[in-house]
């Protein structure tokens, strides 16, 4: 980095607020995917809208990559610097601005936690659905369009999104929405910006949707002698309208390290995870239809958990499994792969998903958000073994050639970043120029994440 560039960053950022140090460049050159590290040459800690302005004015004028960072929680090598330049870090962004709960809104900095935003919304009885298992943060989930457990009935990260505070490449400060439930005026620029992954400017302020903390909540553990049976339920539970909250499949294997990690004996086979939010009296009604429908579908047992304890066990359980896998094979890197599928298509995928891998010859299991069509396999990897990671590669590729065929996508919820750019073109086709054209149009000299989803040089 040019001595000249440093001098212009302490003008309005403090000696703290940078970083040349090799620990902290290291920790902000890569995510929790399985991706080669890149060191950033300097790592910025910008508290406010108008120091990320002051700083993409500097990187935009010299022509400095940018890369904005979270909590290094993502899957797909986002945040990994791959042309070094700055990696901006939003830790020191982490306050809760507002809450209206009358509007039932909340607007936050970049660098709130999920689970942070969720204790500060307790005290109001509201929540944020919105739950990709890492405690990821707000700006994070927003760039690249997360999901989660409770997707199936709450939506993703851009159906909560009300407004945003984006900083462009060339400094500017704009507000993508407004406060209001609606709009027909103008452009989407919420949910352009949303899932835009760091490469169209800074998010520096969300505002979000929040809601009402259910009256009474319960879940369910429902276990089925074949993934098809199982996946059918999923369909038939959906098709029906049956509110549910979060409905998700975990395959034979990933059963086996549920039990392993929380000491339970839960039956071998695959297993639905369910769970239903509403008043007593819909709740119950919804429960007993749902019931009825997984009897049809050959459900050997459901096992229901109405106490707050109950729960958490069972949701400890499939929260966990990434790391669950990580402990039972020490050594190997975890490679987690996100496709998504019509409901109709989610049986077969699955049940493709499981021979492909066995085929490979890879450690891992399935798992999915049964009620979206999502769906993830968790393989164990040596990253040593060249032969090894050819196939962990062939096996993703064919999974997603699977779900491309059947109208699917190549990501559901973790986003392109590095790893799944190379399929954008098989999926988007000829719209992949407009995107290119938006690219070029909003970040001409391409500071922003370079290397990414999009290539314009």
């Amino acid at each position: 980095m040019k001595h000249e560039v440093l001098s212009h960053l302490k003008e309005f950022l403090s000696e703290e607020q940078i970083s040349t140090n090799e620990t902290i460049r290291s920790h902000h050159s890569k995510d929790e995917s399985y991706h080669t590290p890149a060191l950033p040459e300097v790592v910025l800690f910008p508290r406010s809208s108008r120091e990320i302005s002051h700083i993409l004015k500097l990187a935009n004028e010299n022509g400095i990559p940018v890369t904005p960072f979270g909590l290094g929680s993502g899957l797909e090598g986002h945040v990994v610097p791959v042309q070094g330049g700055f990696s901006i870090d939003f830790s020191e962004m982490d306050e809760i601005l507002e809450i209206r709960e009358q509007d039932l809104l909340v607007r936050v900095q970049p660098g709130v936690t999920r689970s942070t935003l969720d204790k500060a919304l307790k005290k109001h009885g509201l929540f944020f659905p919105v739950d990709p298992g890492a405690d990821a943060t707000i700006g994070g989930m927003t760039a690249t369009n997360a999901s989660g457990t409770t997707s199936v009935k709450y939506g993703v990260m851009k159906d909560q999104i009300r407004n945003l505070e984006v900083v462009t490449p060339d400094g500017e400060i704009i507000h993508t929405g407004s406060l209001a439930q609606k709009s027909s005026s103008g452009y989407n620029l919420n949910d352009l910006y949303t899932g835009s992954e760091g490469t169209l400017g800074c998010i520096s302020e969300i505002t979000l949707k929040v809601y009402g903390i259910p009256e009474h909540i319960t879940a369910a553990r429902a276990t089925f002698k074949e993934m098809t049976e199982a996946v059918n339920a999923v369909t038939s539970i959906v098709q029906t309208g049956v509110p549910v909250a979060r409905m998700e499949i975990v395959d034979e294997s990933s059963i086996r390290q549920v039990n392993d990690w929380i000491e339970t004996d839960y039956e071998v086979n695959p297993t639905l995870f369910l769970e239903f939010h509403g008043n007593e009296a819909g709740l119950n009604q919804d429960v007993a239809f749902a019931k009825e429908i997984l009897s049809d579908h050959g459900c050997t047992s459901v096992t229901f958990e109405k106490d707050t304890r109950g729960r958490m066990k069972l949701w400890e359980g499939r929260h966990n499994l990434a790391y669950t896998y990580t402990h039972a094979y020490p050594g190997r890197s975890m490679m987690v792969t996100d496709v998504c599928v019509p409901i109709s298509s989610l049986a077969e995928a699955i049940v493709f998903g499981r021979e492909e891998l066995d085929r490979q010859g890879l450690p891992g299991g399935l798992v999915g958000h049964a009620g979206d069509g999502n769906y993830h396999a968790f393989v164990m990897i040596n990253k040593n073994d060249e032969n090894e990671m050819h196939k962990a590669e062939q096996f993703n590729e064919a999974i997603v050639e699977h779900a491309l065929a059947r109208g699917g996508t190549c990501t559901g919820e973790h986003g392109v970043g590095i790893g799944k750019k190379k399929y954008l073109e098989a999926e988007h086709g000829a719209s992949l120029s407009i995107m290119k054209s938006i690219k070029k149009a909003l970040d001409p000299n391409n500071i922003m994440n370079p290397g990414k989803f999009i290539d314009i040089g």
